[in-house]
């Protein structure tokens, strides 16, 4: 056998001994996550069939319906309330992930001089941050990619010809791969975090808050960054405008606009007239605006968002990879 053949089979058992360590070493979190995930699945089959198999038994009732299933006026009604509980739920992947990354995967090594031994024996420092990434990154998206499933399985009795609920949180997170890309970019904060703080307990802290905060603030601001389409009208009878836009759309704004092109607001008649579509001739009101998304934009939202979550986890990494280079450990 020559050298070099002998050479790249020892670094190919290197490279693989290098992430079976990772995957051996983390294992207990790796098992649970699939319980979860087992966990979840089986609620989910469950409640779909508790639905289906007890259905409503109060109709029409009037007033408050009585309590009928657990606690609920019906197995459907628990159906759609843990749908809802679910997708918050969702929400708070990449705080576990990043949390977890920053502080057992990547700070625990570093704390306690671990990271000495991968580095003198098995592989350099860059591997062993590479290793540590794509062990994460994989079962990060291992994890995710179920969990999306399940909650879209809990959803689909309640998602028809019209879906109301694409803009909510945790909703439009589960819908695509805006959340996966969400969990991708924790791995990345977690390593970064876990690199330049290097004690356990304080990166898990603000790598998971830091990883956290992303989602909760760009859907704070989602619906305002992205344009939104707009349908005018002539006259004040916007009311017709609004029926016009669509049941699944979600309205942002709608008002009158004055013959100086001022825009007013949607209730600007009704302060004087008690009725939107009847205004006074002194707000010389010559048309109507609606400021809406269509349901057509969840997707052009979802992409977007995705690929900047995606370019920022990529700067992220390679933040920590210098971080890694230049520091004297």
């Amino acid at each position: 056998m020559s050298a070099s053949a002998t050479l790249r089979r020892t670094s190919g058992s290197r490279l693989r001994g290098t992430y079976w360590t990772t995957v051996r070493l983390h294992r207990a979190v790796l098992w649970t996550g699939l319980a979860l995930v087992i966990a979840a699945a089986a609620v989910a089959v469950a409640l779909r069939v508790s639905a289906q198999v007890f259905p409503e038994k109060q109709l029409n009732c009037i007033g408050a319906c009585p309590d009928t299933f657990l606690g609920f006026a019906s197995a459907s009604v628990l159906l759609e309330t843990f749908a809802d509980f679910f997708a918050v739920a969702l929400l708070f992947l990449p705080l576990l992930i990043g949390a977890v990354v920053a502080g057992p995967m990547i700070a625990r090594e570093l704390e306690s001089g671990t990271y000495r031994l991968a580095w003198t024996q098995s592989a350099s420092p860059a591997r062993w941050l590479a290793t540590k990434l794509a062990v994460a990154a994989i079962a990060a998206t291992a994890l995710v990619l179920p969990l999306v499933g399940i909650f879209q399985f809990l959803r689909a009795p309640f998602t028809g010809p019209v879906n109301r609920g694409w803009v909510q949180r945790g909703v439009f997170e589960a819908y695509g791969p805006v959340l996966t890309a969400y969990c991708l970019l924790a791995v990345a904060i977690g390593a970064l975090v876990g690199l330049l703080v290097r004690r356990t307990l304080p990166a898990m802290a603000i790598a998971g808050v830091v990883s956290l905060s992303m989602p909760m603030a760009v859907g704070t601001v989602r619906w305002d960054v992205f344009p939104v389409s707009t349908l005018t009208g002539t006259g004040a009878g916007r009311s017709a405008g609004t029926m016009a836009i669509g049941r699944d759309s979600f309205l942002m704004q709608s008002g009158y606009v004055t013959a100086s092109g001022d825009r007013l607001p949607y209730d600007a008649c009704w302060q004087r007239t008690h009725h939107f579509d009847k205004c006074p001739t002194d707000l010389q009101i010559t048309s109507w605006y609606i400021d809406f998304h269509p349901h057509s934009h969840f997707w052009w939202v979802t992409f977007a968002e995705t690929a900047i979550m995606l370019a920022l986890a990529a700067a992220a990494a390679w933040a920590a990879f210098r971080l890694l280079r230049r520091s004297a450990v």
